[in-house]
């Protein structure tokens, strides 16, 4: 894989939004080749939706989780449920992988958009559970941490599912 994650100006927002579209493209490649099967397959036993689908979806959905209900404010319209917090992944696995990876994409743009409009240091409408509103520099970080820690994930599970290795 090529690097992408050099930013071409060394300002703090460029730094984020470069390592947060890094680490996307990152989730992305780790999904290239994965058969119909592969990408529904979860081969963790004590990890049921940990597969390529439901991985992505779920990172689509904390995407809008963290900018749409709580950075701006709007009411949480996602698919996970008190019942069924996880619906996200559970659902990904039923979607043909090409849907999953382009609702990923062009939420992905949008939120692209939204930050370019934003002040780093703009507050979340809603506050987090200890009662802060957290700015859009903590929530650009804590993406970055999310995507990151399950491109890991990826990997494991995509090795694990049809013999793939990543980079």
């Amino acid at each position: 894989m090529t690097r992408t994650d050099m930013p071409t100006t060394w300002d703090e927002r460029a730094h984020l939004t470069t390592f947060l579209d890094y680490v996307r493209d990152t989730a992305l490649l780790k999904c290239d080749g994965v058969s119909a099967e592969g990408a529904r397959k979860a081969p963790l036993p004590e990890s049921p939706l940990m597969t390529v689908a439901g991985l992505i979806n779920h990172l689509r959905w904390v995407e809008y989780l963290w900018f749409e209900v709580v950075f701006l404010g709007r009411e949480d319209e996602g698919p996970w449920t008190e019942e069924d917090p996880d619906r996200e992944m559970r659902i990904a696995v039923d979607m043909p992988l090409a849907e999953v990876l382009e609702e990923y994409r062009a939420h992905s743009e949008r939120y692209r958009r939204l930050v370019a409009e934003h002040e780093l240091d703009a507050e979340a409408k809603r506050p987090v559970r200890d009662g802060r509103h957290v700015s859009l520099r903590w929530i650009l970080m804590h993406l970055i941490e999310e995507t990151a820690r399950h491109n890991g994930h990826l990997d494991a599970i995509r090795e694990l599912a049809d013999g793939t290795t990543g980079v």
